[in-house]
């Protein structure tokens, strides 16, 4: 009778313990595992199909487990500087480990690989670019005129912007997108928000803070860029609205401009069909309440 409690104890921890699985998403980096002698799968679709089948079985036995990207170039270089076996199963799983506190991860929730990899690399993404855009933001420094930090500066009058923008929108689900040509690409943030009838806003605030850093060094440096916000209420038409980045602030496009942004194909400049149900609208006025009401000129540190 003791060895059954201390069995059905087991599996009731068990239940409580967190499991990440580091995942191989794309041929390329199957491929770079081979190498290893202990890495033992030999087809990719194979592969993809057992990890799928050990994400049910964990979930059925009421396990969460986190999805992250395994890359073999990054693993290689962590072997390396840590000085473990890369041909070896314990090194990956301690690799998986460091990524998951580290790296993007995506927790498991019943949908099938074909649906969380994409989650999972747009996760990858969306991390990739924050860090990106915070580093260029850091090395801006302090503003040679008045000793301000420019980034930080930059950042407070983007979050007090969008703070505004959604202050002024109207109920709905919100979907916002900020790009900013900062070279060598084109940096693009996303961000979901919905507002209730009450005026209650709610949105992820790790997606809030990426797409607020990018705003924030559009402006900073005063580089190409726009915003713009589609918001869906049941019962009505979409409206679509944006702004143009324009010194350390934003301008509102014309009807015409929002229409030609959402009627345009990015990649070819080809006219695509408007949507049915939507309208494209100019903007609310925002006022300047947001800190940092004159900016920093970034040529000032010169």
């Amino acid at each position: 009778m003791a060895h059954t409690d201390h069995q059905s104890m087991r599996r009731v921890l068990r239940r409580e313990i967190a499991g990440t699985i580091g995942l191989l998403t794309d041929e390329h980096d199957f491929r770079a595992m081979r190498r290893y002698r202990s890495f033992t799968f030999d087809d990719h679709t194979s592969y993809l199909r057992q990890v799928e089948a050990l994400l049910k079985t964990r979930a059925a036995q009421g396990s969460h487990t986190a999805v992250a990207l395994f890359d073999p170039e990054e693993y290689a270089e962590y072997c390396a500087g840590t000085g473990l076996d890369p041909d070896a199963s314990a090194s990956r799983a301690r690799f998986t480990a460091e990524i998951a506190t580290t790296g993007p991860t995506v927790p498991y929730d019943g949908r099938p690989l074909t649906e969380l990899v994409p989650a999972l690399v747009d996760e990858a993404i969306r991390q990739a670019t924050w860090e990106y855009a915070s580093t260029l933001l850091a090395r801006l420094g302090p503003c040679t005129t008045c000793g301000e930090d420019i980034g930080r500066a930059a950042f407070d009058r983007a979050a007090g912007l969008l703070a505004r923008i959604l202050d002024t929108a109207s109920p709905g689900d919100h979907h916002l997108v900020c790009s900013v040509t900062a070279p060598p690409e084109t940096l693009v943030a996303a961000l979901h928000a919905d507002t209730d009838d009450s005026g209650a806003t709610r949105l992820d605030e790790a997606e809030a803070l990426e797409f607020t850093t990018v705003l924030a060094l559009g402006m900073a440096t005063r580089s190409p860029g726009g915003l713009v916000m589609r918001t869906t209420q049941p019962g009505a038409r979409d409206r679509v609205y944006g702004w143009r980045l324009r010194g350390d602030g934003l301008a509102p496009l014309t009807e015409g401009e929002v229409f030609d942004a959402y009627c345009t194909d990015a990649e070819s400049g080809d006219l695509i069909g408007p949507e049915s149900g939507v309208d494209y609208c100019v903007p609310p006025d925002l006022g300047d309440k947001g800190p940092g009401k004159k900016g920093h000129d970034p040529r000032h540190r010169h």
